[in-house]
């Protein structure tokens, strides 16, 4: 599976810790950036990240700032992108249960670098359980034609 990551001046620290234990795990990683701790906007690398998932280029994204909050609205404006801001363990296997999320979102200030850990494989082990969760997932999409 190929993940794509992205986080701001935040989450760098995390980051790079991340993203030895995606690929001890066997995942492929694309590292949007940033990859150090000036001052920047998260959208500049949450947009891009997204747009990789949505195009199909990378399977899945986990992107986070230090609060996940505004790398999840940027995620969102993606076509396609189901970008979820997770605060616990069972939010992070809940995304992927019920919403389909293609997206991983939350803040690098909130968690210490094992609870991520945990949470990023709960995102990415977990099944989407469909039936009546895809007439909601469709909703969405309907929404606003994405």
């Amino acid at each position: 599976m190929k993940i794509a990551i992205a986080t701001d001046h935040a989450g760098v620290e995390y980051k790079k810790e991340l993203i030895t234990f995606l690929e001890s795990e066997g995942y492929e990683v694309e590292n949007f950036g940033t990859d150090n701790t000036d001052s920047c906007d998260y959208a500049d690398y949450a947009y891009p990240a997204a747009k990789s998932v949505s195009n199909g280029k990378n399977d899945r994204g986990i992107i986070f700032c230090g609060s996940g909050i505004g790398v999840s609205l940027v995620a969102n404006k993606v076509k396609g992108i189901r970008a979820a801001l997770v605060y616990n363990e069972e939010t992070s296997k809940l995304c992927r249960l019920h919403n389909d999320a293609n997206i991983m979102c939350f803040g690098a200030r909130f968690f210490d670098v094992n609870t991520a850990k945990e949470m990023i494989i709960n995102f990415l082990e977990t099944e989407f359980e469909g039936g009546r969760h895809q007439r909601r997932v469709d909703k969405i999409h309907s929404l606003t034609n994405n």
